[in-house]
Formats: structure tokens, C-alpha cells, sequence
């Protein structure tokens, strides 16, 4: 089977150089191990059944016998034997050596240690398969590039069609999906997660009993308002309208799906601009991957036919998915804006070094007009306020980019870019 190459494996090696050990973090079936193998020159799999009950003897009486082999040394699972993390941890400061351990594990289980592991285990965090990764984005557009040079920017064409990107949604980024043959089974495994994570994982995270249905009608509230800043008092209502629940429980089971890296909003984005009662500062409701979404609804992709207001939420969701993954090669952020007079950016992708891009998301090509007036008029808002602010301006957006499922893109007269979700990589 042929590796697809993910861009998580040139942070993972930058991990490796700088660290005695990196932690890959990120939502069950994403592809942890298998990105990790790729590196590892030895590795131990505790769910491997015809060694596991020795590996965890071992694991309990001497565990410093299993960090014997070639390094890069993987140890997948490795919350089985919770008594490795310190073991390594005090093997690292030992050697002083760096790029000695990878550890993976389930999402699906979560390990109190003594130590943080801080500089010396890092953590590095995984997502599901951007468009790019799975080579269904053709990369003509570089991200990287687009910050450092957009006077080179000369158009792109997009061979994604909107059926396309409508069962990219519903499969999700998931690799297994993508080794499936046929296209239903291609759409089963973003539905077994689903399932797994209310009836299964939910409870395993921390041992604490849950209630599977409860959970699950707290998925599909969340499904349903993907992509909005509905407040958390209407995604309890819709619980407690099905529960007699409490508040403190469902503040407990969004917990516990944010740290099965199921549930991950979108923070507010708030700059001096405006006064600061103005601003929207909740946060924007998101999932890791929008096949969590169509899963949770019960929704097909013949289904969207006729609904496209749902597939614009969609649609967007899977733009934050592709951002986050390929600006994460070069530490990037994720926010939006959004203040009470209708002004708005559906996302806000900052860099590490103080570079932003204002973004809309806009399916169709009638909208984009919308969206980039959108941005322009936030421009024109900064540079009003620093026109009255001299002594502390605020920077002015680096980009102006309205994100599409159209086939061309191209640079407006107003400095927008319009660009396709079919050409974009890190």
C-alpha cells in the first residue's frame, strides 16, 4: 500500500530533530500510526494480541526493557502502559539525545502522568486528510507562497466539481475511507466514527459512565449548527428538550468530545476597530471534520441537491479543516470576525509571525461579490481606526482571500483573491 504523504511528516521531523520525544495527538482514525511508522525505526504495538499480555508484564515491572531498539522508536498504544511515559521521559534525560520516541495512542483514552513530559516529550497535533493530501486539491495555489509572494499569483483552475467536493464532505478526510473501493463503503466510516464516538468512546475517555443517546443528540445539535455562533445555551436546550439533564452534565459531555478532538470551535477574532461591547466574542461551532456532521444528521450526498444552505455550513467547515491543516506547517491560527452592525470574515488565518489573511467561504460563485465587500469593508474599517489610533496601529490584512468550490481563480481590481478549494496547499 502506498503511503500518501501528509503534512504533519515534515513537523514531525522538526519535532524529532528538536525533541527527545513527540506525542501525536489528534481524533481516532486520522492516521497517527501509520504517519508515525513512516519514521519510527523499531516499534512496539500493544494491541498486537499474540504479545500483548507480555509486552504489559513487561511494561509493568521493567519498563525501561521496552526502550531497548533501534530509534526512532515507536510505541503505539502507549497508554496501555501508562508507567512508559515517565520511563522515557527520565531515559531522555538521561541521554540528552533527541528524536528517540514517538508515542500514539486512542483518542478514546485518557492517562493522567505525574510529569508534563514538558521539554522533553512534544506534542504534535493531527488532523484528518486535507484535499491536498488526498489528492483530490491539484496544489496549484501554495498558501506559503500566496503570504510571501502574491504579485506572482496568476489564476488557477480548479477539477474539483461541486459533486465532488459534496461526497469529499460526506466521506471526510478519514484514510481509511479512502482505501475503500466502492463509494458507499467510502461514506461508511465517517458513520461508524459517529456511532463509536457517542456509544463507545465518550464514556472510555475517562472512565466516566455517559449516556450513549444523550450524546448523541448533543452531536446532531452540534450538526446542526456547524458553522454558526449559536450560543451554548441553545445546544443545551436542545439536549434538555430531549433529557432531563443537567447543565453541568452537557458542559461534561462537550468536554469530553473536545477532548476526543471531536468538537473544536472556532475562537472570535477581536481587534480595537470597534468598541469592544460591539464584537461577537462567542464561539463559532465546529466539528473536527464535517463527515461528522452529515453522519450525525443522517444526510447522504443525493441529499444536498435541494439543500445547499446546509452545504454552505458544510462547505465551510471543510475550508477550516484544509487551513488549519496546511497553515500548521508554518504554526498558523484559526479565528473569525464577526461585529453586531452585520460586518463579518468567516475565518481570520493569522501566522506565527504576526501576517493575517481575512477569508470568506462561498460555494458558488454569486456570493463572491458578497463575500469580498465583506472584506474590503473590514479593510477600510482598519484603516479608519488607524487613522485615529497613530500611536498603536492596527496591521492591515496581508490577504483578502474569498475560498470557493467554483473551477477558476483570480485576482480582483479591489486586491481579493478568489480561489478555488480545488487548488490550494500548504
Amino acid at each position: 500500500m502506498d503511503y500518501k504523504k501528509r503534512i504533519v511528516d515534515d513537523l514531525l521531523d522538526l519535532k524529532l530533530e528538536s525533541l527527545g520525544a513527540i506525542l501525536i495527538n489528534g481524533p481516532k482514525g486520522c492516521g497517527k500510526t501509520t504517519s508515525a511508522k513512516q519514521k519510527a525505526k523499531s516499534f512496539i504495538e500493544f494491541q498486537d494480541e499474540e504479545v500483548r499480555e507480555n509486552l504489559l508484564a513487561v511494561a509493568e515491572a521493567a519498563p525501561k526493557k521496552l526502550l531497548i531498539g533501534e530509534k526512532p522508536r515507536l510505541f503505539d498504544e502507549w497508554q496501555d502502559a501508562p508507567k512508559l511515559w515517565g520511563t522515557i521521559r527520565k531515559d531522555i534525560d538521561d541521554s540528552g539525545e533527541n528524536g528517540q520516541y514517538i508515542l500514539t495512542g486512542s483518542s478514546s483514552k485518557e492517562i493522567k502522568t505525574a510529569h508534563t513530559g514538558t521539554l522533553r516529550i512534544s506534542q504534535l497535533k493531527m488532523y484528518p486528510m486535507s484535499l491536498y493530501e488526498s489528492e483530490e486539491s491539484n496544489g496549484t495555489v501554495s498558501l506559503k507562497e500566496l503570504f510571501d509572494h502574491p504579485e506572482s499569483f496568476d489564476g488557477c483552475e480548479s477539477q474539483l466539481t461541486v459533486d465532488d467536493l459534496i461526497f469529499a464532505i460526506c466521506r471526510g478526510g478519514w484514510p481509511r475511507a479512502l482505501l475503500n473501493k466502492t463509494p458507499r463503503s467510502k461514506l461508511e466510516i465517517a458513520k461508524d466514527l459517529y456511532k463509536q464516538t457517542y456509544s463507545v468512546d465518550i464514556s472510555n475517555i475517562d472512565g466516566k459512565k455517559r449516556n450513549a443517546r444523550c450524546a448523541q443528540v448533543l452531536l446532531q445539535s452540534y450538526s446542526r449548527n456547524i458553522c454558526t455562533l449559536a450560543e451554548t445555551k441553545t445546544i443545551i436546550g436542545d439536549v434538555q428538550a430531549n433529557y432531563d439533564v443537567s447543565t453541568a452534565t452537557i458542559y461534561d459531555y462537550i468536554h469530553a468530545l473536545e477532548k476526543l478532538y471531536i468538537i473544536e470551535d472556532i475562537e472570535a477574532w477581536c481587534p480595537s476597530i470597534r468598541s469592544k461591547s460591539n464584537i461577537r466574542s462567542s464561539q463559532k461551532r465546529n466539528l473536527i471534520d464535517p463527515s461528522i456532521a452529515v453522519a450525525a444528521l443522517g444526510l447522504s450526498p443525493d441529499y444536498f441537491n435541494t439543500d445547499f444552505k446546509t452545504l454552505g455550513f458544510l462547505f465551510e467547515s471543510l475550508c477550516i479543516r484544509d487551513l488549519k491543516i496546511y497553515s500548521s506547517a508554518f504554526d498558523g491560527a484559526m479565528s473569525y470576525y464577526r461585529d453586531r452592525y452585520g460586518l463579518e470574515a468567516d475565518g481570520v488565518l493569522h501566522l506565527n509571525d504576526g501576517r493575517y489573511a481575512l477569508l470568506e467561504f462561498k460555494l458558488g460563485s454569486k456570493d463572491v461579490d458578497f463575500g469580498a465587500k465583506h472584506l474590503c469593508e473590514i479593510e477600510s474599517l482598519i484603516e479608519e481606526c488607524n487613522r485615529k489610533e497613530i500611536q498603536c496601529p492596527l496591521k492591515k490584512p496581508d490577504l483578502k482571500i474569498v475560498i470557493t468550490g467554483t473551477q477558476y481563480g483570480y485576482k480582483r481590481d479591489d486586491g481579493v483573491f478568489v480561489i478555488p478549494i480545488g487548488c490550494l496547499k500548504d
